[in-house]
């Protein structure tokens, strides 16, 4: 790889410097400002030193732009290869802490235009067998590092690291660690917001609640029940289809028992006409369905010839946070087939990483109606909200 370090007095001016002898394959590794001249300490010129680099073997080719070309972004901590990276689009968002803390200069648009045109003009690199360290100023990497212990996702990390590094430069490079976390509460609340959250509207007689087992579903389906009883004194009723777990019907039964509100079995979509029926004088219906392997497709299909979805229904897909990012993509995967209204977070008492939550919002636009933080009945439930989720995942109150 040949580097090579250019002092231009702007930016842009390096930018051309690196286009002109390197070409636009060429990799920006490091800039800073530095001061040049002057006499006795005074007059002194301000300057941008920048490092740039090329891997010859790329410069001597037409174009490194691959007919199916894909989007990808370099960690913003470390990056270690020993084989060439594929034909991608590389995204440079991260100044260098070594840049002096100063007010932003005229020059700063200027600047952000130039790197936007650089990450668009880089389209592959190769570093082999060696270790390319971006920096970034460290109450920001404190922040982030806190985000990817709560497990957010990489793509909403790199957005977020390019909100906060442009922040952190235009008011000074000096914000303070309350400053910072302020700017992420205020991007997450922005990425989240747009969905729905909260307790139900009510607006469906039928809430169906769907997952894999040992989520929690009949528990959180009581808890749910037992506040519309209480909070909004309407008339409910169960239907469960769950006649594969041992206990189950029994398990729905005392919690029927304990609200007072009728329960019907089904095994089939005449059961579930039948029970319908049944509870014609109910203002609502909750539907409590079979936790099986999620992995298993039949499973999905199975609910789809018990339970009868052409009606006006509300459906909320449990969810656990023990469980891993992948398993929770996973899930919500195979039971896509069923329109999910909102998803329902459970066992928050038993994790202390609440990332996949705000993950598994802004990858499938589906906003949250409720939390659960412990067994207890009708207790232990809160609606979600995007304030409570965004301050769970910063470790604020």
């Amino acid at each position: 790889m040949k580097i090579q370090k250019y002092l231009a007095s702007s930016m842009p001016e390096a930018m051309k410097k690196v286009r002109s002898e390197l070409g636009n394959e060429a990799v920006i590794l490091h800039s800073k400002v530095v001061y040049t001249g002057g006499f006795l300490g005074l007059f002194k010129k301000r300057n941008i030193e920048v490092l740039a680099a090329i891997d010859p073997s790329l410069s001597n080719q037409p174009s490194a732009i691959a007919k199916n070309k894909k989007e990808a972004v370099i960690s913003p901590i470390l990056l270690k290869t020993s084989n060439p990276i594929p034909d991608v689009d590389v995204k440079w968002d991260v100044p260098n802490k070594s840049i002096e803390k100063k007010p932003p200069t005229p020059e700063y648009p200027k600047i952000m235009q130039e790197l936007d045109k650089l990450n668009q003009s880089v389209q592959s690199i190769t570093d082999s067998n060696k270790e390319l360290v971006l920096e970034i100023p460290n109450p920001i990497k404190k922040v982030l590092q806190n985000l990817s212990n709560q497990g957010i996702d990489h793509s909403i990390h790199t957005a977020l690291l390019h909100v906060l590094v442009e922040k952190w430069y235009a008011t000074g490079s000096n914000a303070s660690h309350k400053e910072i976390v302020n700017w992420t509460r205020d991007r997450l609340m922005e990425m989240i917001s747009p969905f729905s959250f909260g307790e139900l509207k009510l607006q469906k007689k039928y809430i169906n609640v769907i997952g894999p087992t040992g989520v929690g579903k009949t528990t959180t389906l009581a808890k749910i029940a037992g506040n519309i009883i209480l909070k909004e004194q309407k008339k409910v009723g169960f239907i469960t289809t769950d006649t594969y777990r041992i206990g189950a019907i029994e398990q729905l039964k005392t919690y029927a028992n304990i609200l007072s509100v009728p329960v019907e079995v089904c095994y089939s979509l005449e059961d579930f006409h039948a029970a319908s029926k049944k509870l014609n004088t109910c203002d609502v219906v909750l539907i409590d369905t079979a936790g099986r392997n999620f992995r298993n497709k039949k499973y999905v299909d199975d609910l789809m010839e018990v339970v009868d979805y052409k009606r006006e229904m509300e459906t909320l897909l449990v969810l656990s946070m023990t469980a891993k990012q992948q398993d929770l993509e996973e899930i919500y995967n195979q039971f896509s087939a069923i329109q999910i209204n909102h998803f329902v977070f459970t066992k928050l008492d038993e994790t202390s990483s609440y990332g996949a939550m705000l993950n598994l919002i802004v990858k499938y636009k589906i906003g949250a109606a409720y939390i659960t933080t412990g067994q207890n009945v009708p207790d232990d439930i809160i609606p979600a909200n995007p304030t409570e989720l965004v301050n769970r995942i910063l470790e604020v109150e």
